[in-house]
């Protein structure tokens, strides 16, 4: 079970010696030649997948400089470069089978912001929404509003000239750039913008590129602005890329910004910008429209756009329907409510925005008077609501920008897929437009889901396809060519927002005899055909264009994975490339390891490809994990040790392996379960992950960490007592003994056993064990007082006086409080593969909950992480049910009118809290759960806006991770302990506080501590 990559090619070869003399020139980023960085850059959010020949991260732009300059040499023309962003592209535009040159790494600084002239000036690889966020404290914003705007990069926004949301009012990324600085084939930057023609004039007489590129586009202009004019219909989203009708913007003025936004590498690598940027409206509010038709739906928005609103936006019943089940429906729920019989088969989302409320409600009622009067009639809307503020605006959006990912998650091998899905035609032709649309993907029987712009006539499309069906790409095909006589007939155009990228092909139609005029251009730019070729338009006619049918699909490299494969890692391989995994945020909780590294192979979208690679290495040898993984949990690991340590002497002394660069990949997973809890599609990397330890541990030895952590919770309870106790503290806190355990078993930083044991906590307030006998003899009143605490090892051991004082408050609070007593809870085990193990160890404990559960008293849990064990792991490897196991905050918030019995014992108080990152994305609802139960004491908790403390577990104290776990702290939680008092913040997690203890010397509280603080003494 050895997936190993082919010899060298002589390709390869080439484009390694070509690597080695970039090095050689001074290169300062990195080269990534591997096969793991090749694999998580060979895909993007497209159905495509394309393997490069290598990765390269620039340092900043002198480096872009020497990777073109040394192209442009005569034995290097052969070399293919193209950029690449966020990877949120759903057409291929940056994929290649050349070097992928990742501008988002190092390239992403906000070099100047000038809030008097409202501009701003950035790196390429900037997210636009970490530009907005350093933009409003200055009171601005840059206004292209894209669903995947927390990991779409400016460069990348320039490069397809995005859109989206709100674009008849703010237009395109081309309508908000004022400068570009390109870095050309021979090195050169170009500084482009509006040129007077006197400046057009001097750089029409410029050497080398410079002078050949203002050359050609100015003849271009002149000799057919008359063709140009007549060509192409006049359409809010008409050209991305190669704007032959805006070579000369409205003043007249030549600008080569207009040839370069949408140009998707094919001319050159945009480094720097400098954008126009806006005044944040005051007001803001939506009116969301129910209609129990989506056709309906469709031909309102024309009338809505009477009532001149800032957008229209639009969903379908099935997006809506996917939406329910996501992490942000709690936050919107409020606003679409169906009276009882009610269907909702679309929505409208209208927006209004203004500098004065006053405007804004007038905008609104103009709106409100005319669905008021018409509601509920045939034809129209069922009823509508309105959010105000933009704090309930922004939960609606962030709704549907997760729309483009929910569509993936539908259940089944057939799934919504991109191909065809971003087409443009006149806003009062897209009702039409897409009934004849739907006519054609409902003769072929598939389901789809449709959102998008309605205000200016982009409707996104996504039929579901299984694509590891062979039939799939003739069906591409076959509703690609429709779909593009549908756009001619309704006076479109079949790119309206999102590029051409693969779709290329359809270019030479769309330009007609204005093609040669493009292909003039790209020779001026790029004359050997180095850039992106094959998109939008190549050199001569010699060159072929890319081809949707001709360039290879994951789905096609899928069907190599073995059936039982796939499914055994169900977990990883719907990843359909969205990339919400790429979040910038340092205060959202998505994917830590990513925001701590920056390598894509640190993120789950990366995870999950290398992980397919080799799910398909494997299968292309025969080997289906599944039969592995089984034979593996039936036998005896003893047996295979000289196996294992052959094969880890072999890694030692060279031999290669790719299962090793996904393990390396897999280490860095801090397990925290966002993933799961955000990725639209429910991409679950601890689960795969531990399933792919497993099976890598059946091949090698094990460190010697594993072992440590995954027998800790077994052992502790005998290490809590005296004298086993005071030894073990004592040598963890010897220096020698530290340096042997980070050198021989890898851990740093390991936890004291605390002082105090719970049993002693427990005798001093009467507490007594929860056992099935002792809980049996309770009367019906008294089971009705009672809650069972279900204990974990880190904070009954390392932790204690926090259980102590939990057990304290729930006395206080009236609650009859037993502990049950403590066993393992295996989620170690499980993070760490021991799968055999942890199955063994859930079994045991839902056997005692099952005891236990009997009695009707509910189990509740304090540290969330293990918890939250018991709902997601624990139900996967177990047959029958498991008992509910709550947090204390769910507990407690069914319990508000004995909590406001005795809210009079507490005098009135205001704290915090930092959310524990698998509570606040696997059980999201329970966040405001702590609110509910705060305020019903008569406290005031706030939620605080923070992302992972960088601990999860025992990651922090695994040597290899130490310095990843401190980065990861310091990009949110530093500064919030650095800026707040200790005492007005509280954490959930056991984790979360031993890492604030670690870092800065800090003890926070648990939630519940605050609330024993706050009791009155007299």
């Amino acid at each position: 079970m050895i997936p190993r990559i082919a010899e060298v090619t002589p390709v390869q070869r080439h484009y390694l010696d070509y690597l080695d003399a970039l090095n050689a020139a001074g290169f300062e980023g990195e080269l990534a030649p591997d096969y793991a960085n090749r694999t998580v850059l060979a895909t993007d959010n497209s159905i495509y997948q394309v393997l490069p020949q290598a990765v390269i991260f620039p340092k900043h732009a002198q480096d872009v400089q020497r990777a073109t300059a040394l192209a442009s040499q005569t034995q290097w023309h052969d070399i293919v470069l193209s950029p690449r962003g966020g990877g949120t592209g759903t057409n291929g535009q940056s994929l290649t089978d050349g070097i992928v040159v990742d501008l988002s790494r190092h390239l992403n600084r906000i070099l100047e912001i000038n809030a008097e002239e409202g501009w701003a000036r950035v790196e390429a690889g900037v997210v636009k929404d970490q530009l907005n966020a350093a933009l409003k404290e200055h009171g601005y914003f840059f206004a292209p509003e894209l669903s995947t705007s927390n990991r779409a990069t400016i460069g990348g926004m320039i490069n397809t000239d995005a859109s989206g949301q709100g674009s008849v009012m703010y237009g395109k990324t081309r309508d908000h750039v004022l400068a570009l600085s390109t870095v050309l084939l021979d090195g050169t930057r170009l500084d482009s913008g509006p040129l007077s023609e006197a400046q057009l004039a001097e750089l029409k007489d410029a050497p080398g590129l410079i002078g050949a590129i203002h050359r050609t586009v100015d003849d271009v202009q002149i000799r057919r602005h008359a063709d140009i004019d007549a060509r192409f219909p006049k359409l809010n989203r008409c050209l991305t890329g190669y704007d032959l009708a805006h070579i000369r913007n409205d003043a007249g003025q030549f600008d080569l910004n207009n040839i370069l936004c949408g140009s998707e590498g094919t001319l050159g690598f945009i480094v720097e910008a400098k954008l126009n940027v806006l005044r944040i409206p005051k007001f803001s509010a939506l009116v969301n429209v129910r209609y129990d038709s989506f056709e309906t739906s469709l031909r309102d928005a024309q009338t809505l756009m009477q009532a001149q609103p800032t957008s229209i936006e639009t969903v379908d019943s099935k997006v809506l329907g996917l939406a329910k089940n996501d992490i942000s429906w709690n936050g919107v729920a409020e606003f679409f409510p169906a009276a009882d019989g009610e269907i909702i088969e679309g929505i409208n989302l209208v927006e209004y925005t203004a500098d004065d409320e006053t405007e804004l409600e007038a905008g609104l009622k103009r709106l409100t008077d005319r669905l008021d009067t018409l509601a509920g009639q045939p034809g129209q809307c069922n009823g509508y609501t309105v959010a105000r503020g933009a704090a309930a605006v922004g939960r609606i959006w962030g709704m549907r920008k997760r729309a483009v990912g929910l569509l993936g998650n539908a259940q089944g091998e057939a799934r919504p897929v991109p191909f065809v899905e971003d087409t443009a035609v006149p806003p009062e032709n897209l009702a039409d437009f897409i009934m004849d649309f739907r006519a054609v993907l409902d003769r072929e029987g598939l389901t789809y889901g449709m959102f998008g712009h309605v205000d200016a006539g982009v409707l996104h499309v996504r039929p579901a396809l299984d694509m590891k069906d062979e039939a799939s790409l003739a069906r591409v095909r076959l509703i690609t060519d429709e779909v593009v006589k549908l756009v001619q007939q309704y006076g479109g155009l079949l790119w309206g927002e999102h590029g051409k990228g693969v779709r290329s092909e359809f270019a030479p139609s769309f330009f007609g005899d204005l093609y040669p005029e493009l292909q003039a251009i790209k020779r001026a730019f790029d004359p050997h055909n180095q850039l992106n070729p094959g998109k939008i338009a190549t050199a001569d006619t010699s060159q072929p264009l890319t081809i949707i049918d001709a360039v290879t699909t994951r789905g096609e490299l899928d069907r190599t994975i073995p059936v039982a494969s796939w499914q055994h890692q169900k977990e990883a391989v719907y990843c359909n490339g969205n990339g919400a995994c790429y979040n910038y945020d340092p205060n959202d909780a998505m994917c830590p390891s990513w925001k701590g590294t920056r390598d894509r192979r640190q993120s789950p979208k990366g995870r999950a490809s290398l992980l397919r690679e080799w799910l398909r290495a494997l299968g292309e040898q025969g080997v289906n994990t599944f039969d592995v993984a089984t034979a593996q949990l039936q036998g005896s690991g003893w047996r295979q040790f000289p196996t294992r340590l052959k094969n880890s002497l072999a890694l030692k002394r060279g031999d290669y392996d790719f299962s090793q660069e996904v393990y390396d990949s897999m280490a860095g997973c801090l397990a925290c379960k966002s993933c799961s809890g955000q990725c639209p599609i429910k991409v679950d990397v601890p689960e795969f992950r531990a399933k792919f330890l497993h099976l890598y541990h059946g091949r090698y030895l094990r460190p010697l960490k594993d072992y440590f952590i995954g027998t800790l919770e077994f052992v502790i309870p005998l290490l809590a007592r005296a004298p086993f106790k005071w030894i073990y503290n004592g040598l963890m806190r010897a220096k020698p003994f530290a340096w042997l355990l980070k050198r021989g078993a890898g851990m740093v930083d390991s936890p004291l056993i605390h002082r105090r044991h719970l049993s002693d906590l427990m005798r001093k307030h009467g507490i007594g064990w929860a056992t099935p006998a002792r809980l049996a003899r309770l009367s019906a009143d008294e089971k009705a007082r009672s809650v069972v605490i279900v204990q974990d090892a880190f904070t009954s051991f390392f932790d204690t006086d926090v259980v102590g004082d939990i057990l304290a408050l729930l006395q206080k609070l009236g609650f009859r409080v037993w502990v049950m007593p403590y066993r393992a809870n295996g989620k170690p085990l499980h993070v760490h593969g021991f799968l055999k193990a942890f199955t063994r160890v859930a079994q045991r404990r839902q056997r005692d909950f099952n005891a236990l559960a009997q009695a009707g008293i509910p189990l509740v849990g304090i540290d969330p992480s293990m918890t939250l064990a018991y709902r997601s792991e624990y139900k996967k490897y177990l047959e029958g049910e498991v008992p509910d196991v709550w947090l204390l905050q769910e507990f407690l918030g069914q319990r508000l009118d004995q909590l406001q019995a005795v809210s009079e014992q507490f005098r009135p108080g205001r704290v915090q809290l930092l959310g524990h990152c698998t509570e606040k994305t696997n059980a999201a609802a329970s966040m405001a759960d702590w609110q509910t139960v705060f305020a019903a004491l008569g406290q005031e908790l706030t939620l605080k806006n923070v992302g992972c403390c960088g601990m999860a577990g025992t990651y922090g104290h695994e040597a290899r991770n130490r310095d990843t776990s401190a980065r990861i702290y310091d990009l949110s939680w530093r500064a919030v302990i650095d800026s707040e008092p200790s005492e007005a913040l509280v954490a959930t997690g056991y984790s979360c506080r031993s890492q604030v203890d670690r870092l800065q010397g800090v003890q926070l509280r648990h939630p519940l501590q605050f609330l024993a603080g706050q009791i009155q003494t007299h």
